[in-house]
């Protein structure tokens, strides 16, 4: 319908001079048309339904398991390397988080346990790696009965948790490193350039909650209308649920069968607990986002948010398979 035609109506009238392209009320009309217009036009930049842009975080996830991967493969101690710089990245995002509620956790002896942790279970170990975090937790207390009394109690149980949460955590992802028959674990390239079986199994473990996270992510945003945990992480959907067990058991069968050189069942009893530790992962960090007020640790990384909003799923997807490897049998 164009300005000059008359709306169609019982009772149409003539125009009037207010109608004229120049009256106010027309160029007034003219703008909330186009408001209109720009409100409910698609847009090429808009996020998915799962509140993210997915090429993005599709690309970034590629870059950063590829850099995993490399170091795996190629160099060991870098693979620790950037494991310890996601983990001590991740911590300063959930100590700038917990700041909103006040909680000042004693930053310097989280941080300095942050890089001990992974590179006391690379060199010693999962005894080394339990001292480091005993140590650390230490280091936190003392270091806050040094300062004010003033949510004292908080800022303790809150670098302990962090501890907890990250860099101990992310020692079950080094601990493969040293358990891979090589002592003392290369400093350089891996002896023979001959990557260490247990060091396959960690490839696998990653592999798979990549998965998980990448056709989870597809078919939420495509096809999610059913709400896993609403309270939690409202874009969370059974859908996505499904096509994250989907996704992990065909990566988790090929790899177990062709990586590993193990019985195909063994591929979905490992994808079947990777994506329900993946998951949990992904539900505590939505938890404790939704308890600050916040909805990314940060913006560091484009479609993803923060580092910990690209850690969650690993973090409780690693000591989950390092224990199910540690329960399966290695043959038949």
């Amino acid at each position: 319908m164009t300005e000059s035609q008359p709306e169609a109506g019982p009772h149409p009238r003539s125009p009037s001079p207010l109608d004229a392209p120049g009256a106010p009320s027309s160029r007034r009309s003219r703008r909330e048309a186009d408001a209109v217009g720009k409100a409910t036009a698609p847009s090429a930049a808009a996020p998915s339904k799962a509140g993210r842009n997915l090429p993005a975080a599709i690309v970034v996830g590629l870059v950063l398991l590829g850099a995993v991967l490399g170091g795996l493969f190629v160099w060991p101690l870098g693979f620790v390397v950037i494991a310890t710089a996601a983990g001590v990245l991740g911590v300063w995002e959930v100590f700038r988080a917990l700041q909103t509620r006040k909680i000042v956790i004693p930053i310097v002896p989280v941080l300095i346990g942050a890089i001990a942790i992974p590179f006391s279970a690379f060199f010693g170990g999962q005894e080394a790696q339990l001292f480091a975090l005993l140590a650390a937790s230490a280091a936190v207390l003392l270091w806050q009965s040094l300062e004010s009394a003033v949510g004292a109690v908080a800022n303790v149980v809150g670098g302990v948790f962090v501890l907890l949460w990250i860099p101990f955590f992310i020692g079950f992802s080094v601990l493969p490193l040293h358990d891979s028959g090589v002592a003392p674990p290369p400093l350089g390239l891996w002896p023979g350039l001959v990557v260490p079986h247990s060091v396959l199994q960690l490839v696998l473990t990653l592999l798979l909650v990549f998965a998980n996270d990448t056709f989870g992510y597809i078919v939420g945003a495509s096809l999610g209308k059913h709400p896993m945990a609403p309270k939690i992480s409202p874009k969370k959907s059974w859908e996505g649920f499904a096509g994250s067990v989907a996704g992990a058991l065909v990566i988790g069968v090929l790899g177990t069968v062709l990586l590993l050189g193990r019985p195909w069942w063994v591929g979905v009893v490992l994808a079947i607990a990777m994506v329900g530790a993946a998951t949990a992962g992904d539900l505590a960090e939505s938890m404790v986002k939704r308890e600050l007020g916040i909805k990314d640790m940060s913006s560091i990384l484009p479609g993803h948010g923060g580092m910990m909003d690209r850690l969650d799923s690993i973090l409780f997807g690693v000591p989950v398979a390092y224990v199910v490897f540690s329960l399966l049998p290695t043959t038949g």
